[in-house]
């Protein structure tokens, strides 16, 4: 029997759905709060969690992410008195199955519930690889997972693929973890950055040429796309691929066949494609910069690679899987993390995503050369920056004039007061961490945390946190 969760407060509301939901024979369960409903929903196995949004104690849409962290997560319907254009986005990027108003009808509503039903049971019936090659595909965020499904989804195939996102964000180990799980694994993958390659040789690149083709061609050489036969041909930055040539490459791509430049003989290369981009290409279809026949060729299979600040619960992991990898190239002892350095790396949002944090914890080992813990100290000073500005601190400006009594000087904490902030703030942080970790099991965070019981209960109360995050 499917098992559904109703998280809401309307208690007339959620009386009318419990009805309708056994009439269908699904069983059903109601929490009122969110507290409850995200303390249930990790505790029992559910198929379907129905979330409001304004409940008494937060925003349902804020826990989506918790409930979709649990090992095998339901589907999750949002359903609210009050839509909105940007929660109905908010809902659908974080992986909520659909979006509706309780105004909808009662059939709508259930006819949504047995849908995600349908779904559900088919995803769970599809037999997945079981040891899926991610290497260098780090953390277990709900977007992670998502983002794992896709490429055990895609692999299984050989359909297009375009992978979107911003730079830095990972969108080769996606294209190269597909390849690995594919059928063609055995076989080459072929890197093409479309940016990189000179206009005037982009064609005779990717397609050959023959002898005396052009000034220069000495003798015959093959095109990275007959390089790609039997493999997979991976294509970065297609947004950046010439207007003309998006036309010979839609031919290619349709035909699997081309003339090599100067050649009057046709090859033939059965490559399967993955092309990645950080532009927005329907933006470019508009602006007539990019062809509206060559996109839908490529997104048979659309992933979206996420940004590192919407997966902020895999920095960590990153964060330490990459300082371990440099003190091992480095011949050096593995180090630790200080309260305050971690607090900092997850503080920041990362503009330039895992490409950024690769570079900044490289930096940080090697300028913190035989030290045996990183401190904040070690990490660049515009992240440092960035996180002191956070404090609220007045702003102090160096080229005022002061009169005798420095009034300038009194914007500044003292050391204390800013050592005594910075650390509220990694001990919020870090107990914050400590109930998610132990699922608000008291004895088992005062094991982890060798605090005692009291002393406990007095810093959760001090930073208002809850047993249950």
């Amino acid at each position: 029997m499917s098992k559904i969760l109703i998280i809401d407060d309307n208690t007339n509301f959620c009386a009318l759905i419990k009805r309708a939901i056994k009439h269908y024979g699904f069983d059903a369960i109601i929490k009122n709060t969110l507290t409850e409903g995200v303390r249930e929903s990790q505790k029992n196995q559910y198929d379907i969690v129905l979330l409001d949004v304004n409940l008494p104690d937060g925003n349902g849409l804020e826990v989506i992410p918790a409930i979709r962290s649990i090992a095998l997560p339901p589907e999750i319907i949002i359903i609210t008195a009050e839509g909105s254009c940007d929660g109905a986005e908010f809902a659908i990027k974080y992986g909520a199955w659909d979006y509706i108003q309780k105004g909808d009808s009662l059939h709508e509503i259930t006819f949504s519930i047995i849908r995600a039903l349908e779904y559900r049971e088919k995803k769970l019936s599809q037999k997945i690889p079981i040891a899926l090659k991610t290497d260098g595909i780090i953390g277990n965020s709900p977007h992670m997972k998502d983002l794992k499904d896709l490429i055990a989804q895609a692999a299984v195939s050989d359909a297009n693929v375009l992978i979107t996102g911003e730079t830095g964000t990972g969108k080769e180990l996606t294209a190269r973890a597909i390849h690995e799980n594919s059928s063609r694994a055995d076989n080459n993958f072929v890197v093409v950055d479309c940016a990189a390659l000179p206009e005037n040789l982009v064609e005779s690149m990717l397609l050959g040429h023959e002898k005396g083709a052009f000034t220069g061609a000495v003798m015959s050489k093959k095109g990275l796309v007959e390089h790609a036969h039997e493999g997979t041909l991976f294509l970065d930055e297609i947004g950046e691929m010439p207007y003309y040539l998006q036309k010979i490459f839609l031919r290619v791509l349709q035909e699997r066949r081309f003339r090599p430049v100067g050649s009057t003989r046709e090859v033939t290369s059965n490559f399967r494609l993955i092309a990645a981009t950080n532009r927005d290409l329907d933006a470019m279809v508009r602006e007539e910069t990019f062809r509206e026949d060559l996109l839908y060729r490529l997104r048979t299979i659309s992933i979206i690679q996420p940004p590192l600040r919407d997966r902020k619960g895999d920095i960590r992991d990153l964060a330490f899987h990459y300082a371990f990898k440099y003190c091992t190239e480095n011949g050096l002892e593995t180090k630790g993390f200080s309260p305050e350095f971690l607090e900092m790396v997850m503080f920041y949002d990362w503009p330039g995503n895992i490409r950024e944090l690769i570079n900044v914890m490289e930096q940080s080992v090697i300028v913190s050369r035989d030290e045996p813990i990183l401190f904040p100290i070690h990490l660049p000073k515009y992240i440092r920056v960035k996180f002191a500005r956070s404090t609220n601190f007045t702003e102090f400006d160096p080229h005022k004039k002061q009169n005798e009594s420095h009034p300038g000087l009194d914007s500044l904490p003292s050391l204390k007061e800013y050592r005594e902030n910075i650390v509220s703030i990694a001990e919020k942080e870090y107990l914050k961490e400590l109930m998610k970790k132990t699922e608000g099991d008291i004895e088992k965070a005062c094991i982890i945390s060798n605090l005692k019981r009291a002393r406990l209960y007095s810093l959760l109360k001090k930073y208002s946190i809850s047993k249950i995050i």
